[in-house]
């Protein structure tokens, strides 16, 4: 009789459900309602919400459970309109209608509204607290104002338990401030695995992987067991720190422990997969991923393609991205990236066009990706592309096209986008002004290039630095050096970069003695090793001073094996000098014997034996150059008129309008040429 009547309701027989339950057994009212209350509770759990209803109103008597489980039913369907009517209709109510109710508002996002109906809450137990605390953290973006009434709440409550612990650690994560959560956790009087794995995955989700790491290896010290979710945070620990071997012990616990099976979300497969992609070990991240193919997530496959793209296994990588059940558009915009980044643009183009929905992302990946490749044109046409599709371009997309103009000197087209940004933008973050000034410094605006750095509400290295080099490209080593007397008083720290710039702007006007003391000052001061680019510019800077023999000391002090481009450094000061002659004729066999193709070093040779006289050394050497094939690389210019870039090399007369050119050189019309022509 009793299994009868629970399935008349969700038939909706609603009236065969009244006589069944009048032919019941006699039993007493509190039986009845018992019985009537665990059905509601039964049809709710089942999703049966308006047959429960039904029941609970041909109840012919309830208490406060039968209204509490109602009440529950409405708001476990997300019914949070009625399940407030039906809480405001409800003859009496207990803490558990308003707890039950407040959960309801917190967990539909209504968090002010839930706030208010906690303050107006007669009484309170320690799960409404709990639930107000963690409806304040876990909903929407956690600012600090939230965080401040959260824990403003939990300062006041008197009867705290593990649960709210954990939930202030957690959103002290959240929010970043794992410090607090840290203090918090080690003032807990007593703890459990999901406050163990609450703050693991605070230290591994902010980037502290090795304080993750070393608190799990504290943990097992308690003999507490780690579960499913706490492998998850170390896993991705695991793959933050590099260190395999620690993965691979980690992978063999999981299996051990039998987690493997009780992956019911797939989390504990995808953190997996991703730490063998970050360690290249792809052979192990292919088996988790082929083993989990049915229930495999599209974040799966992007770190598939993503280790596969990083070890260069570009088949391979397709191969995922064609078996994926699922894609998305990271999926697409990590295969064109993989192509673009080997060279492979018509490929990495077939599967843009192909793409089915393309953001901005996709679209910057492209033009970078043209850039990269040299083919500017090309990443020109594609961005105006992009707008007239209605894309609107991201910051980086403006600055990979800025760092374009500046690698071709095209200043029109960076005073172009230049002008688009005034237009679109209401202000400019750091990156954009940062490729502002390296454009124009790049392009010959020096001034134009220190405007924009001058106005900056704030810098970061790089600004620092894309000036620093600007000003020594062109020469001005005073204003180079006052630009970084001004970065050290900001409490910017220089990096190898800093150092280079200013190198290379005291070697321009011969500040020999100050170079010196600056590349002292990089290992002693800066704690910055010098790097082969510094050893060269210093190299640059004793040969243009005419102190080619100090170079040379120096080159043969260098606390490693000089390479090509230290004895390359040393050749290219030398001159032809008698002594300078000699240390070139030593560096030319120097740089010889480590790249016996290298044209400049046969040139300076052959131009050394010329200007000794010595015609017969020259001319064999000359026939090697030939035998071997070596050929100097011709000089090379070139000037942008009416939006077309004119590229002339050294004796280069394939140019249509060679001839004019050479005219106008050399100061003598076309017209001069023809009466002269005759005479000659």
């Amino acid at each position: 009789m009793i299994h009868n009547s629970s399935l008349c309701y969700p038939n909706h027989r609603l009236w065969e459900a009244r006589n069944l339950l009048d032919r019941m057994p006699q039993r007493s009212n509190h039986g009845r309602v018992i019985h009537l209350t665990s059905l509601i509770s039964k049809f709710s759990r089942n999703g049966f919400v308006n047959e429960a209803k039904a029941l609970f109103e041909i109840m012919p008597e309830r208490n406060i459970v039968s209204y509490n489980a109602m009440l529950s039913s409405f708001i476990n369907c997300g019914r949070i309109g009625e399940a407030r009517r039906f809480f405001e209709e409800m003859p009496e109510r207990n803490v558990v209608s308003w707890t039950s109710m407040l959960c309801g508002l917190l967990e539909s996002g209504r968090v002010l509204e839930g706030k208010k109906f906690f303050d107006n809450m007669p009484e309170k137990n320690v799960v409404s607290w709990n639930s107000m605390i963690g409806g304040l953290i876990k909903n929407g973006d956690l600012d600090e104002a939230r965080m401040k009434e959260a824990r403003d709440l939990f300062e006041v409550m008197e009867d705290r338990n593990v649960v709210t612990w954990t939930s202030m650690i957690a959103g002290y994560c959240r929010a970043g401030e794992v410090n607090e959560g840290y203090c918090l956790f080690c003032r807990m009087p007593e703890r459990n695995i999901v406050s163990w794995t609450a703050m693991i995955g605070g230290f591994t989700w902010n980037g502290f992987y090795e304080e993750a790491l070393l608190l799990f290896l504290e943990m097992t010290n308690y003999e507490i067991r780690p579960n499913t979710e706490t492998f998850v945070s170390l896993a991705y620990a695991c793959a933050g720190t590099g260190f395999l071997c620690l993965g691979k012990q980690l992978h063999a616990q999981v299996i051990v422990a039998g987690l493997e099976y009780d992956d019911y979300d797939g989390r504990l497969s995808r953190s997996l997969i991703q730490m063998y992609s970050v360690f290249g070990i792809m052979d192990f991240a292919y088996y988790i991923f082929n083993k989990n193919l049915n229930n495999s997530s599209v974040q799966s496959c992007n770190a598939m393609i993503t280790g596969y793209v990083r070890t260069g296994q570009l088949e391979k990588a397709q191969y995922v991205f064609d078996i994926s059940p699922i894609r998305d558009k990271i999926s697409w915009t990590l295969m064109i990236d993989g192509y673009l980044s080997i060279g492979q643009v018509f490929q990495a183009s077939h599967l843009f066009n192909n793409m089915p929905e393309k953001d901005a992302v996709a679209w910057t990946t492209m033009i970078s990706g043209y850039v990269q490749n040299e083919l500017f044109i090309e990443a020109t046409a594609l961005f105006l592309e992009m707008r007239a599709q209605g894309v609107f371009p991201l910051n980086a997309t403006y600055s990979v096209l800025l760092g374009a103009s500046g690698a071709t000197a095209n200043l029109d087209m960076g005073r172009q986008i230049h002008c688009i940004l005034e237009k679109t933008r209401y202000e400019f973050d750091l990156i954009l002004e940062n490729s502002l000034i390296s454009m124009y410094a790049k392009c010959g605006l020096i001034d134009d290039a220190y405007n924009i750095f001058s106005t900056m509400v704030s810098r970061d290295l790089i600004s620092w630095n894309s000036m620093i080099m600007g000003f020594s490209h062109h020469g001005l080593a005073n204003e180079t050096l006052k630009v970084f007397e001004a970065m050290l008083e900001s409490g910017c720290h220089p990096n190898s970069i800093t150092f280079l710039g200013i190198l290379s702007a005291c070697s321009h006007v011969g500040l020999i003695s100050k170079a010196l003391e600056l590349f002292k000052s990089m290992s002693d001061i800066y704690q910055i090793e010098p790097g082969l680019e510094h050893y060269v510019s210093i190299v640059n800077l004793l040969g243009r001073a005419g102190r080619v023999k100090e170079a040379e000391e120096f080159v043969r002090s260098l606390p490693f094996e000089p390479d090509r481009a230290i004895w390359g450094a040393l050749l290219g000061v030398c001159g032809l000098s008698e002594t300078g002659a000699k240390i070139a004729k030593h560096a030319a066999r120097k740089l010889l014997e480590l790249d016996p193709m290298n044209a400049p070093a046969h040139v300076v040779l052959c131009n050394i034996y010329a200007a000794r006289g010595l015609h017969m050394a020259e001319q064999k050497l000359r026939k090697e150059m030939g035998f071997k094939g070596v050929r100097k690389a011709p000089g090379c210019s070139w000037i942008q008129l009416n939006g077309r870039v004119h590229v002339f090399k050294s004796g280069d007369k394939l140019h249509q309008q060679a001839d004019e050119v050479l005219s106008l050189l050399f100061g003598i019309s076309d017209k001069s040429c023809k009466s002269i022509s005759p005479r000659l």
